[in-house]
């Protein structure tokens, strides 16, 4: 009976460490982005509700074509000097990231009480789409690093796990940044109810936040250049039971290994489903951590400090599962540690639909429930990815890139649809708009959460492989 002999690959402790470092300025960004930048553009801004989800879906749209085109473009472009494809391209993006993010959480700089609204979005829109092109190609060459940096399910769901260990500490520090901010606000200039509500006077926090969080990020993205080593995509030839290649060199009439090219994955069934799978998860994540902020200060009437207490209880509780997530997994595998984590979503839905109006205190177990169960399903699906490219690390940036096209797009069309269905139109909120955000993180949650359930039956039945290499050399993988 042959067999395939592959030496797994590891990595020390410190380079785990400089690895996750490396997407923690885009943490920082996408936190803030996802949390404040309805809140920024509604509430201090004062754009209408369509402009302010016309914007947020640019953002979506740019990240989603970006990222394939990036993730295209990684698997073919060589790296700059030698430097490493992969750590070019997220050289390339962390700067994007730098120069453009501190204009999106700002006035318009070249803009007068007169500018219309629709000069003033496409102001934003400029540079949103620098920021997401930096976003994207972050992003894609960081998490095409995985398979190649380590192998074995076991090496690819821990990497992951300290990823996200990372991301959830960057959540955490934007979270207490913005609630160090809130608390020390001088309110010798503002009324007193200006302290309890965000309006226009709160330009200045959300440009100092976002600058501050740009300076630590910058800090992480040097330890991660520094500190990661990035190698060639290494694969080992399979061998037989007495230890001879099981293919033989290309001078043999043998074939060797198939390499799988982005038209490849096209055909493949496992590459939809999990594709499916990682929209439902993001639509989950992204679209509560959006309107969490709307639905504190609009529907349950909870001061602005809210909005920076709420989020940091989702992220500790999200911290304190990615500790269990390794060995859980292990015991019982990817799919079903997915479906755990589906659990506490499907039980804050409950919570909300049931509890109309929740008071303060509630609202800490509600958000533990959402942290726990969105930490769970973002990791395990993020780890079912590295397992669907396993070896296949060549394309591994288009399959990551595709995957999150999917995420961004949904996720874009998703905000829109919301903000045409808003009740307000302007940033002032009326009373049906304390129902309307009810009922929104109700079916962001339970309802996607419902979807992602039905998808992962799929999964169960139809484990994640590669057909193609099934089907030319048997079980040989």
């Amino acid at each position: 009976m042959e067999r395939c002999v592959t030496p797994e690959r590891s990595l020390p402790v410190p380079r785990r460490l400089c690895y996750a470092a490396g997407h923690f300025l885009n943490d920082l960004a996408a936190s803030l982005w996802f949390s404040y930048l309805l809140v920024f553009l509604h509430s201090v801004l004062a754009f209408h509700s369509f402009s302010a989800g016309l914007l947020l879906l640019v953002g979506q749209v740019a990240d989603g074509l970006c990222t394939v085109l990036i993730g295209y473009g990684s698997d073919r472009t060589p790296g700059i000097l030698g430097y490493g494809k992969r750590k070019s391209w997220h050289l390339a993006g962390t700067v994007c990231v730098l120069v453009s993010f501190p204009f999106i959480f700002n006035r318009c700089l070249a803009c007068d009480p007169s500018t219309p609204q629709w000069a003033r979005v496409t102001y934003f829109a400029a540079f949103i789409i620098i920021f997401q092109f930096g976003w994207a190609a972050t992003q894609i060459s960081h998490l095409s690093l995985i398979p190649e940096l380590v192998s074995g399910e076991e090496g690819k769901v821990e990497l992951t796990a300290y990823r996200y260990a990372f991301t959830v500490v960057a959540n955490i520090t934007v979270y207490t940044a913005a609630w160090l901010l809130f608390h020390f606000q001088t309110p010798d200039s503002l009324a007193p109810s200006a302290l309890d509500n965000v309006g226009k006077m709160d330009v200045p926090l959300f440009r100092n936040l976002a600058l501050i969080l740009l300076g630590i990020g910058a800090l992480f993205s040097l330890i991660f250049h520094v500190g990661t080593e990035e190698n060639g995509p290494a694969r080992q030839e399979p061998v037989g039971t007495e230890g001879e290649p099981l293919f033989p060199s290309p001078g043999n009439d043998d074939p060797p290994p198939p390499v799988l090219r982005w038209k490849h994955w096209l055909k493949e069934p496992s590459f939809y489903q999990v594709a499916f799978l990682y929209m439902c998860t993001r639509l989950i994540v992204n679209m509560s951590q959006t309107y969490i902020s709307l639905y504190l200060t609009n529907s349950l009437l909870l001061p602005k400090h809210f909005i920076a207490v709420i989020p940091l209880v989702m992220y500790v509780s999200g911290f304190a599962c990615s500790l269990l997530m390794k060995p859980l997994s292990k015991l019982i595998g990817i799919s079903m540690t997915y479906f755990l984590g589906l659990l506490p979503l499907l039980g804050f839905a409950s919570w909300l639909l049931f509890d109309a109006h929740m008071g303060a205190r509630q609202i800490y177990g509600a958000a533990a429930l959402l942290g726990a169960g969105s930490a769970t399903v973002l990791v395990m699906s993020l780890s079912m990815t590295a397992k669907l490219i396993g070896d296949q690390t060549q394309s591994g940036a288009f399959v990551y890139g595709s995957m999150s096209l999917t995420d961004k797009l949904a996720n874009g069309v998703g905000v829109v649809l919301i903000q045409s269905l808003r009740p307000c139109s302007t940033e002032a909120c009326c009373p049906d708009c304390v129902w309307f955000y009810r009922d929104v993180m109700v079916t962001v949650t339970g309802g996607v959460a419902v979807a992602a359930a039905l998808s992962l039956v799929t999964l169960l039945i139809w484990p994640i492989r590669i057909r193609q290499i099934v089907f030319t050399y048997g079980n040989v993988y």
